[in-house]
C-alpha cells in the first residue's frame, strides 16, 4: 500500500530543516545546500522504502517506519546549528578560527557518512522505484559538494588529500557498522535509528582517532597533522570518551578471546567443560579489567597529559569538593533506589502499560540532574560518563548471559520494555541517558544559549511528559515530533531541541 507522500513526522522534520537553513549565515551557504542535498535524497529514499511492497533486506523494528528522513539530518543537523552558534562567538572574537575549522571538517565527514549509507541503502532497494533514482541521483550531487569543498577550504591544516581519505574514512565505516549492526541485532531498531547510532559512533570514535593520529606524527615526524593551535578538551572529555571507546570495542576482544579459549577446552580439557560457565565468567571479568585499568587509560594518557592516573584524577575531582559532590552522588542513589524498586513492583503487579510508567522516569531525571546541572555542571558531566559505562557494562552482561548476574539483570530489564525493546538489545536506558546528556556534553565549549544545557532535561522531563511547557519554537517542532514519530524519540527529540536552541 502507498504511503502518504507526506505525514506529520517528514512535515516537522522538512519544518526543522527550513528553520536552520533561515538562520545560516553567508559563510555557511555551501553547508547549508549541502544539509537541502542530503534532506531530500533521504526524502524521496524513505518514500521509495516506505512504499515498498517487496521486503527490505534489512530486518528492521516490527511497526516502526523507516525513519531515513530523521536518521538522516539529525546529527549534520546538529553540528549545522552548532557551527551557526560558533560563528556568532567567532564575530565576537570568543573562538579561535581552528575551532570552526574543526567543527566543519566534522560537518563534512558526517555528511559523508550519511550520503555514504544513503548510497548504500538505495543500492540495497530490490526494485526500481523512481524515488530511489531521484535520491541517488540528490546523494551524488551532494558528494560532489563535498568534494568539492573540501579541496577549496581550509580545515586545521590539513592536506586535501588528507581531508578527503578521512571523510571517506568516516562514509566506509559508517556503512560497515551499520551492516554489522542491523544483522547482529535484527529488528532491534528502524534504519533511521541504526542511522543515527552508527554515525554517532562513527564520529565519536573518529574524533579520539584523530587525536591518536595527531600525537603518532608528534612522535614520529616533525610535521604536525594539525596546527599548533590544537583543539583543547577536558581531562573529563577524555576520560568519558576513552571509556565509552573502549567498552564499545570490548566485546570484540571479547568474542574472539572465547572463541579461541573455546576451541582450545573442546581439544584438550573437555573434562572441565561442567565449569564452564565459571571460567567463561572469570575471562569476562580478567578481560574487562584488563581494558578498563590498562588498556583504556593508557589511551587516555597518549592523548592528553594526565599528571596520575586517570582513576586517580576521577577520584582526585570528586573528593576535591566532597561536601557537595559526595552528597548529590547519594542523593542519585536515594532516588534511583526508591524509583527503580517501585516502579519494577509495580510493573510486575499492575496492568497500566509500561510506557506510562516509564513517563514517570522522565520527571525523574528532572529531580535528579537539574540540582547538578545548576550547581555542578563538572562533575555531572563526569557522572554521566559513569552512568553510561555501567549501562554499557551491564548490557554487555545482559546479552552475553554472563554467570551469575547475566539472567537476574536480563529479566530485571525486561520489566520496563516495551515494543521499542526486544530480548536480545535493550536500548530504552541508553537512549533516555544521552537525550539528557549530549546536550550538557555539548554545551561545554563556547555556549552563547543559557538553556542550551537543559535541552535533554527540558525536553524529556517536562516537553516528553506532560507537553505544558512551552519554549516557543523548541518545544513545539520537539513536541509535534514526539507525537507523529514511530522512531525511538528519546534519541532524536532532544539533538533536535538542542540544534534550536543554539539558534
Amino acid at each position: 500500500m502507498t504511503t502518504s507522500f507526506f505525514n506529520g513526522e517528514r512535515l516537522i522534520v522538512l519544518f526543522f530543516i527550513s528553520t536552520i537553513l533561515y538562520s545560516l549565515p553567508f559563510s555557511l551557504l555551501s553547508h547549508g545546500v549541502s544539509l537541502s542535498l542530503l534532506a531530500i535524497a533521504s526524502f524521496f529514499l524513505e518514500i521509495s522504502v516506505d512504499s515498498s511492497v517487496s521486503p527490505f533486506s534489512l530486518r528492521t523494528r516490527p511497526g516502526a517506519s523507516s525513519g531515513i528522513l530523521l536518521g538522516a539530518i539529525t546529527l549534520p543537523s546538529l553540528i549545522l546549528s552548532k557551527l551557526i552558534q560558533s560563528s556568532r562567538g567567532f564575530s565576537l572574537q570568543q573562538l579561535q578560527p581552528q575551532e570552526i575549522e574543526y567543527l566543519t571538517l566534522q560537518y563534512w565527514a558526517t555528511s559523508a557518512s550519511v550520503f555514504s549509507v544513503l548510497l548504500f541503502l538505495a543500492f540495497t532497494i530490490k526494485h526500481s522505484h523512481w524515488g530511489a533514482r531521484l535520491s541517488f541521483a540528490f546523494v551524488l550531487s551532494q558528494a560532489v559538494l563535498c568534494v568539492v569543498a573540501l579541496l577549496t577550504t581550509s580545515q586545521i591544516g590539513l592536506h586535501p588529500a588528507l581531508k578527503l581519505s578521512w571523510v571517506f574514512f568516516h562514509g566506509l565505516a559508517s556503512v560497515k557498522l551499520i551492516q554489522h549492526f542491523m544483522r547482529t541485532f535484527p529488528s532491534c531498531a528502524s534504519i533511521g535509528e541504526a542511522f543515527l547510532v552508527t554515525a554517532g559512533i562513527v564520529l565519536y570514535f573518529g574524533d579520539m582517532l584523530l587525536l591518536t593520529i595527531k600525537k603518532l606524527c608528534g612522535l614520529l615526524v616533525s610535521s604536525e597533522l594539525i596546527t599548533a593551535d590544537e583543539i583543547k578538551r577536558s581531562e573529563i572529555n577524555i576520560i568519558i570518551q576513552g571509556i565509552v571507546l573502549g567498552l564499545l570495542l570490548y566485546p570484540i576482544t571479547l568474542k574472539y578471546t572465547l572463541q579461541i579459549w573455546e576451541c582450545f577446552i573442546n581439544t584438550t580439557y573437555s573434562e572441565q567443560r561442567r565449569y564452564y560457565e565459571i571460567w567463561r565468567s572469570l575471562i569476562f571479568i580478567a578481560s574487562l579489567g584488563f581494558v578498563l585499568i590498562v588498556v583504556v587509560p593508557l589511551w587516555m594518557q597518549f592523548v592528553q597529559k594526565f599528571d596520575m592516573h586517570p582513576f586517580f584524577w576521577v577520584l582526585s575531582f570528586v573528593f576535591s569538593e566532597p561536601s557537595k559532590r559526595l552528597s548529590l552522588c547519594i542523593y542519585w542513589m536515594c532516588i534511583i533506589s526508591i524509583s527503580v524498586l517501585r516502579f519494577y513492583k509495580i510493573s510486575k503487579n499492575s496492568k497500566i502499560e509500561r510506557i506510562l510508567l516509564r513517563k514517570y522516569y522522565h520527571l525523574i531525571a528532572v529531580l535528579m540532574f537539574s540540582p547538578a546541572l545548576i550547581f555542578q555542571p563538572k562533575f555531572l558531566d563526569l557522572a554521566f560518563g559513569a552512568a553510561l559505562a555501567v549501562f554499557l557494562i551491564l548490557e554487555i552482561i545482559r546479552v552475553w548471559r554472563i554467570w551469575p548476574f547475566g539472567q537476574p539483570i536480563n529479566q530485571f530489564m525486561n520489566a520496563f520494555t516495551d515494543h521499542r525493546d526486544s530480548d536480545l538489545l535493550i536500548v530504552s536506558h541508553f537512549s533516555l541517558l544521552l537525550g539528557c546528556a549530549l546536550p550538557i556534553w555539548m554545551s561545554s565549549g563556547y555556549n552563547d544559549r543559557p538553556l542550551a544545557p537543559f535541552a535533554g532535561i527540558l525536553s524529556l522531563g517536562i516537553g516528553d511528559t506532560m507537553h505544558w511547557f512551552s519554549l516557543f519554537l523548541a518545544v513545539t517542532v520537539s513536541g509535534l515530533l514526539e507525537a507523529y514519530t514511530a522512531q525511538l524519540d528519546n534519541a532524536f527529540i532532544p539533538l533536535f531541541f538542542y540544534s534550536l536552541l543554539c539558534l
